[in-house]
């Protein structure tokens, strides 16, 4: 823990704090937390005990006495009796939108570690939805996460668990699991149910989704979940123009718990009218709760898979590939590129540095996501061109499998230490909720353990715990371009905060994917309470 920094922040806080509260007692505060361990994230990464917030955003960070000075009489009080605050996490890179339109159907396996409570959770959803409907699980885990139990699904497994609903369970984007009624439905011929990721896709647009009168529903159940896991933010990634118009309504309504930040395209049409729609495509035309930041992710046909290297690339893509990214540099817009592997990762960087040369993208917080094999002198051509990063550990739940298919280079996918090291601007997202699981403190306790969900080590480039959770919360407001008001605790700020159940910088760090969320707030205002909700996870 950085001691030194810490107290100088303490000792800048109080004078900050000094100046401020003569202005703040003007006007009484709306809220205010005592008695806590506020970790700002600030650049000095200062240590507070109070925050106090009027309206949307924080007014006040300091000790709990100058914090309870503030209050009037119409002030709420929340004592946090010792707790420990973070700001709200972020997640830079999130299939959000698609998975409100999924989530009524899914039993999620995110962090569970045990075959035993996979299959209860199984179980308990047939016991709340009628016979013969769908129960399904699109991704967000791998066997190999249970530690108890790590063999492949049978089919004669699940017609046990599941006989009178048609079950498909996909394990990430590598395999999926099918019990009798689902392929009888689906058509499978397997007598295994087991099916790889080139069988499975097709059949996962077969799969119901939430209707035009669901979706509402759907959606909302979703965000209820994420704010559960302490998530306020995210870059998302695809926006479908009639979903996003649902997160706008809501958020007019006072009804959006979450902020939603879109990657997209432009979208339809051949090569010629996709051009001249980069060209019309506006950003930066919303607000702090719903608004498009940046072009992507996939587009040009050069991105590559997750488990398997895509063929060389044939000059004519590469050509077509270079025609896209000139045109955003042209157009001024922020980019975000699905990259994984090394030779992907020189193949973007040769025609944005061409790029470059005519159209200089310094200043753009241009992005390359999902980044699981940079190499040293990768890094250094990121950084001259002022090149972010988007980490997405996708070995949290797919760290064993990474390592039957790349061997040992699997244990440095991602370089953490080594990014950290380069001084590029890199955060961390999900990429949930089908290629990863989405819970931040299962992301966090991986980056500073190096072990996947179910205790396998699987990364040996580890992080410092600071280091890891401002890549989850300051750095990554970067990506969604909300640095000033979002990221970390500081006066001016927008009050997003997450008050957890332990303290994440002094508790065992094979503990840090166990902490759970008391409350999360969005803009001074709870969506998430577990006290309220009866939750005792």
């Amino acid at each position: 823990m950085r001691r030194g920094p810490v107290l100088a922040g303490v000792l800048l806080l109080a004078a900050v704090t000094a100046r401020v509260a003569p202005r703040a007692q003007q006007v009484a505060p709306d809220l205010i937390l005592t008695n806590g361990k506020i970790v700002t994230v600030d650049e000095r990464f200062t240590i507070a005990q109070g925050v106090a917030v009027r309206g949307d955003r924080i007014v006040v960070v300091g000790s709990s006495q100058d914090i309870a000075r503030l209050a009037g009489p119409n002030t709420r009080r929340i004592d946090l009796r010792g707790r420990t605050v973070l700001p709200g996490l972020i997640d830079n890179h999130m299939h959000l939108l698609r998975y409100g339109t999924t989530w009524m159907y899914e039993v999620r396996w995110d962090g569970v570690e045990s075959r035993r409570e996979a299959l209860e959770r199984l179980r308990a959803r047939t016991e709340r939805v009628k016979p013969g409907q769908w129960i399904y699980i699109l991704g967000g885990w791998a066997i190999e996460q249970f530690a108890d139990d790590s063999s492949p699904f049978t089919r004669e497994e699940l017609d046990g668990v599941a006989p009178n609903h048609p079950v498909f369970l996909q394990a990430s984007y590598y395999e999926a699991y099918l019990n009798s009624r689902a392929m009888q439905l689906l058509g499978v011929q397997s007598g295994s149910g087991r099916i790889g990721e080139d069988a499975f896709r097709p059949l996962v647009d077969k799969l119901p989704i939430a209707t035009d009168q669901e979706v509402e529903g759907s959606t909302l159940g979703m965000i209820r979940d994420v704010s559960r896991a302490g998530v306020t933010a995210y870059g998302s990634a695809g926006c479908e123009a009639n979903l996003l118009d649902r997160y706008r309504r809501w958020a007019g309504e006072g009804r959006l718990n979450v902020r939603v930040f879109c990657i997209t395209t432009p979208g339809g049409g051949d090569a010629d009218q996709f051009l001249k729609r980069i060209g019309e495509m506006k950003v930066f035309r919303g607000d702090t709760w719903v608004d498009r930041v940046a072009f992507g992710e996939n587009f040009g046909g050069l991105s590559d898979p997750m488990f398997r290297r895509r063929p060389p690339a044939r000059p004519e893509e590469i050509a077509q590939w270079q025609r896209i990214v000139t045109e955003v540099a042209k157009a001024r817009l922020p980019l975000h590129v699905h990259t994984n592997f090394e030779e992907t990762i020189d193949l973007f960087l040769d025609q944005i540095e061409a790029v470059n040369r005519q159209y200089p993208i310094r200043n753009l917080r241009w992005v390359l996501a999902h980044f699981n094999q940079p190499t040293v002198a990768q890094l250094e051509r990121m950084k001259r061109l002022g090149i972010y990063a988007a980490v997405h550990p996708w070995a949290v739940i797919n760290g064993a499998i990474n390592l039957r298919h790349f061997g040992d280079a699997a244990y440095y996918m991602a370089p953490l230490a080594t990014i950290q090291q380069s001084g590029i601007t890199w955060g961390f997202g999900s990429d949930g909720s089908r290629a990863n699981q989405i819970l931040p403190f299962e992301t966090l306790g991986w980056a500073i353990t190096g072990r996947m969900v179910g205790g396998r080590t699987v990364l040996k480039q580890t992080i410092s715990r600071e280091d890891a959770l401002i890549a989850h919360t300051r750095k990554n407001a970067y990506f969604i371009f909300q640095e000033d008001d979002l990221g970390s605790i500081q006066p001016g700020k927008l009050a997003d905060l997450v008050v957890v159940d332990r303290d994440y910088l002094t508790i065992p760090a094979d503990q840090i994917k166990d902490i759970k969320v008391v409350m999360t707030m969005v803009g001074g205002r709870v969506v998430y309470d577990a006290a309220a909700t009866g939750s005792s996870e």
